[in-house]
């Protein structure tokens, strides 16, 4: 015998996320696991852009004339460096980078634009796992890949559904006339 579905006020079971008709303590996980991801990506960016002496000395942070990316991408030496080696310290690079690192920690956090966070975030990962390349622990897989596809994972089954703004987002004018902004 199979339990039915549950419901939440103002949804029929069969429009709820897998996140959102999973068991309380699933849903927690699931939850959670999003926005520690969010928070890492988060971290990152508030490290970088202040430099919070982890990750980033102050005199390097990025309000006080640094780069976000001469320090990594300078430093590639695997197949793709000449690649990355080249767009290290690019103006459009430390953009991108820095807006990719905040939408994506904003998106994993809030539960909010899941679909694009999954793509840029799966994307960003992909190319940090190439500038990592050759590895050092393991020939083929590192917390990138993994990262990239928790993330992914968590997009498709609506974990922004739970303890995050994912149904009140889905509900807005604007991501109902564009799903992919869901």
């Amino acid at each position: 015998m199979s339990k039915p579905l549950p419901t939440v006020a103002g949804h029929e079971p069969e429009t709820l996320s897998l996140a959102a008709r999973a068991g309380r303590p699933t849903q927690v996980v699931l939850g959670v696991l999003r926005i520690v991801l969010g928070i890492y990506f988060l971290w990152a960016f508030f490290d970088k852009t202040f430099g919070l002496g982890f990750a980033t000395p102050a005199e390097r942070a990025w309000v006080n004339g640094g780069s976000p990316t001469t320090g990594y991408l300078s430093g590639v030496e695997g197949p793709f460096a000449g690649f990355f080696n080249g767009m290290a310290g690019a103006v459009w690079a430390d953009w991108l980078f820095m807006a990719a690192l905040l939408g994506i920690g904003l998106a994993l956090t809030l539960g909010i634009g899941m679909r694009v966070a999954a793509v840029s975030g799966a994307a960003l990962l992909l190319f940090m796992y190439l500038a990592s390349l050759p590895l050092e622990t393991n020939p083929v897989l590192d917390d990138h890949l993994t990262m990239a596809l928790t993330i992914v994972a968590l997009a498709m089954i609506g974990a922004g559904d739970v303890l995050g703004l994912g149904r009140t987002w889905k509900r807005l004018p604007l991501v109902r006339r564009n799903a992919w902004l869901v």
